[in-house]
């Protein structure tokens, strides 16, 4: 049986820090913003990392796809192939490039590479989750 649990909270996590962001504002001092900018590029990480692994789960013990490869891209693709995805498979593959970029780099470019695709990541994860599980994100 698949244990969604780690997923399904990270998903929270990074749902509720990227509306924390959100809303943040000028008024909130500089040092601030950036904490609560780079806790949500550390909750994207740690919920995309959980996302494609449990995915990989998902794709052996319930599509029985045996050879599943061991890195994200891979694993995106052969869930395309089988028709788990809403959007498109170049938006997935975007989001593990956005995960490689932030892994050592926190630099201004990157992290609002990856801030600008947060909102669309997280609808999508949700979208996935559901499929997965059949049950409705609350």
């Amino acid at each position: 049986m698949i244990e969604y649990d780690k997923f399904r909270m990270s998903l929270k996590r990074l749902e509720e820090q990227y509306e924390n962001y959100r809303q943040s504002d000028d008024s909130l001092p500089e040092l601030t913003r950036e904490a609560i900018a780079e806790s949500a590029i550390q909750r994207f990480e740690t919920c995309f990392d959980c996302l494609w692994k449990v995915l990989k789960r998902y794709l052996i013990e319930e599509l029985a796809l045996a050879d599943a490869p061991n890195s994200p891209k891979g694993i995106f693709r052969l869930a395309n192939e089988n028709s788990l995805f809403a959007a498109p498979l170049n938006e997935w593959l975007g989001y593990a490039d956005a995960r490689t970029g932030t892994a050592h780099d926190y630099s201004g470019e990157k992290a609002q590479a990856c801030l600008d695709i947060m909102g669309t990541f997280i609808d999508d994860a949700i979208g996935l989750y559901q499929t997965m599980t059949r049950e409705t994100w609350d």
